[in-house]
């Protein structure tokens, strides 16, 4: 019996599927249903079932990522919460870092607070840093906060206690009294979600935890009875936002770490083919309906980070979002995708994003109710979408339409030609997504210089070359199945988990016994978190550990990988603090000898190796005759028009090329090759764009 994994990545616009085994892989698109994203799932799994023949039984994993969980924070669609604290840190989650992310601007926004004041309640109680009980809780205080929730109708609750990551106890005191006294309300611990130090931080975390986690317990227990209704017993896994694989349990449990999950997939899926190639740096460009991400990719490892921003008032300014702590895939993400809504601001400016036109209505030339143009209706209005042949062929589109409201929206108003407007569409998307680009490249101390870029999401292949002209970056990768790239990232993650614990002491004064302890104790957690989804061995398990390091006075840290042994016996210290300035040295050119180092914390993740893929199989032209008649594409750098040559991708076989200007009609994109540029295909079906300054060299085989 065949047996087949499947991959679901929901997104704003388009709910993408694989479904893979035996060396098979097919692939489709179904529009998202925001009003219930269970309700696509479902139907694509039965579409998938009746496409290809599959029994209940043959579907061994289902691996899900969703948006779902960001766009609630996002867009302020979560549970009513209430925050319960320390007696005198009720405005901790108002008051945040207590600085300006823009201190030259007098008329600043913050981003505000996830739990209003009025919902937010102390109660007496007080740990010092070093764990020890300084005021013991007062369970007489909890109850009667128990029913001054209950009165405000919270639908779950937070608890924030302070110095709570050296001493649980009483956040779990607090667990228990509010759970007897509030049956039913899921209560999340700070102490549990994120257990490190910075209260803001850990707050934020464990405030928006229990801000999405009704929505998402209810998405993903009716998602778990559609599956049984169907027969379908195999497990229903979620990627999370450090790019492994939790079950359904522990998604429910700390669903914040499934922001991001999407993106996370396409790094996933950029990172194994930068491995296939050779490419040792790469930028992953993610382009859907929605939103554009960027990720940079070293050694064929996506960048990670210890802490992400959501709901950022300012896309480029760090600091202006709500701060989440703990293990994600480092990533930045625009508003700039097909659905973006192009509009002319007050001030007469042609502006596009970051609001979006979603799957409802959607763009335009949908026809489904979309009354503002977008970047897919001037991709279309310029050539550079067949309307017969988009996503497949399942939705057919109306240039008519989009020329009218292009016309009306930015023509007219600005004074343009439809194609200068469309163009102008275009270019600001395009110096949107490269200015995000090099902020990202800043915020993560790195370079664009000598990166390919590998490009993926239904909307890549419409922009990767352009972009990358932008970027000066001269070779652009388009992988097989890059429309549907993030799902199909999903079935190569592992199964990871991780965890982090602040255990704050300097290394003139270390205690080798009680980082082993910390660490054995983080070792047996994520192993037996691992070992509970039923599809890990233990003896198969890979530990890595990392150490949360600083000279003592400064205000940041680095995250300095270390062994176990590193940690044992007198020399201990010494390891340490020669694996941490060599990371620092590495960093910022110099160290600071003489100067005492401080351990904040440890982070260990326990992950299962990723089984090698099922290779797909040998690309070969297929027996469809290609597209006689030219088609006019627009270049937007230029406004000029040129006749261009129009093939489907699956007539191009191992080793063809295909000079610019010409598109290319994928399952799940279309790919636009400018002039100067040339498309080759690799030998497993890639394409690879290369500018006209690029030599025969710099392509991948």
């Amino acid at each position: 019996m065949r047996k087949y994994r499947i991959g679901i990545d929901i997104g704003g616009t388009f709910t993408d599927f694989v479904v893979e085994g035996d060396g098979e892989r097919h692939t489709f698109k179904l529009l998202t249903t925001p009003e219930a994203p269970d309700r696509a799932v479902l139907a694509g799994i039965d579409q998938a079932t009746a496409a290809f023949a599959l029994s209940p039984a043959q579907i061994t994993a289902i691996v899900h990522g969703t948006t779902l969980a960001t766009n609630a924070v996002i867009e302020r669609r979560g549970a009513k919460v209430g925050f319960v604290t320390t007696r005198g840190f009720r405005d901790t989650l108002e008051m945040g870092y207590e600085y300006r992310y823009d201190q030259y601007d007098l008329l600043i926004d913050r981003t505000p607070p996830l739990v209003e004041r009025r919902r937010r309640f102390v109660v007496p109680e007080r740990i010092a840093a070093s764990g020890a009980v300084v005021l013991p809780i007062d369970q007489d205080a909890l109850r009667e906060v128990a029913r001054l929730l209950a009165a405000e109708g919270v639908e779950a609750v937070a608890v924030g206690f302070l110095h709570s990551y050296a001493n649980p106890g009483h956040e779990k005191i607090a667990e228990a009294v509010l759970q007897s006294e509030l049956p039913g309300i899921p209560i999340s611990l700070s102490s549990d979600v994120s257990p490190e130090i910075r209260e803001y931080d850990r707050f934020s975390t464990v405030a928006a935890n229990a801000y999405v986690r009704p929505l998402m317990q209810s998405y993903l227990s009716a998602l778990e009875i559609g599956l049984r209704q169907r027969g379908i017993t195999a497990p229903l896994l979620l990627i999370q936002s450090n790019g492994g694989i939790c079950d359904v349990a522990t998604a429910k449990r700390y669903p914040v770490r499934l922001l991001e999950s999407g993106p996370a997939g396409g790094a996933i899926f950029a990172a194994a083919i930068s491995d296939e190639l050779g490419l040792r740096r790469t930028l992953l460009l993610d382009v859907g309906g929605t939103t554009a991400k960027l990720c940079f990719i070293d050694d064929c490892k996506p960048n990670t980070a210890r802490s992400m921003e959501v709901g950022r008032v300012d896309r480029y300014r760090a600091g202006s979002g709500l701060p989440l702590r703990f293990p994600v895939i480092e990533l930045s993400e625009i508003g700039a995708g097909g659905g973006s809504i192009a509009h002319v601001d007050a001030l007469g400016r042609l502006q596009v994003g970051p609001r979006s036109a979603g799957s409802s209505p959607g763009p335009m030339c949908y026809g489904r109710g979309g009354d503002m143009p977008t970047v897919t209706d001037a991709n279309l209005l310029l050539g550079r979408i067949d309307p017969d042949r988009f996503a497949a062929g399942t939705i057919r589109l109306d240039p008519d339409h989009a020329a009218a409201g292009m016309t009306r929206t930015i023509a007219e108003p600005l004074g343009l030609s439809i194609d200068d407007a469309c163009c102008g569409v275009l270019a600001v998307m395009r110096e949107n997504m490269a200015n995000a680009a090099r902020e990202h490249a800043i915020d993560a101390d790195t370079s664009l210089a000598g990166r390919t870029l590998v490009a993926i999401g239904g909307g890549s292949g419409l922009h990767a070359a352009e972009l990358a002209a932008a970027l000066g970056i001269d070779t652009v990768v388009i992988p097989r199945d890059a429309g549907v790239g993030s799902a199909v990232g999903f079935l190569r993650a592992p199964f990871a988990f991780e965890r982090t614990l602040s255990d704050l002491h300097t290394l003139s004064h270390f205690s080798s016994e009680q980082a082993r302890q910390t660490i054995d104790a983080l070792i047996t957690q994520t192993t037996a978190e691992a070992v509970a989804t039923g599809h890990v061995e233990h003896r198969d398990i890979i530990v890595t550990i990392t150490a949360q390091m600083r000279y003592r006075g400064q205000g940041s840290e680095l995250t300095v990988p270390v062994s176990r042994a590193a940690i044992n016996g007198d020399t201990a210290a010494a390891s340490l603090a020669e694996a941490f300035e060599g990371a620092y040295g590495l960093l910022y050119g110099r160290t600071m000898p003489g100067n005492d180092i401080e351990i904040l914390g440890w982070a260990v993740r326990s992950q299962a190796p990723v089984k090698p893929a099922t290779p797909p199989p040998n690309c070969a032209a297929s027996t469809a005759t290609a597209e006689a008649k030219p088609r006019r594409l627009v270049d937007p750098a230029t406004g000029k028009s040129a006749d261009a040559v129009v093939r489907q991708r699956s007539e191009l076989a191992a080793g063809a090329s295909l000079r610019g200007p010409a598109l290319i009609v994928d399952t799940g994109t279309m790919i636009v090759v400018p002039e100067p540029w040339i498309a080759n295909v690799s030998a497993s079906g890639h394409l690879t764009l290369t500018s006209g300054t690029a030599t025969r060299q710099d392509i991948p085989a």
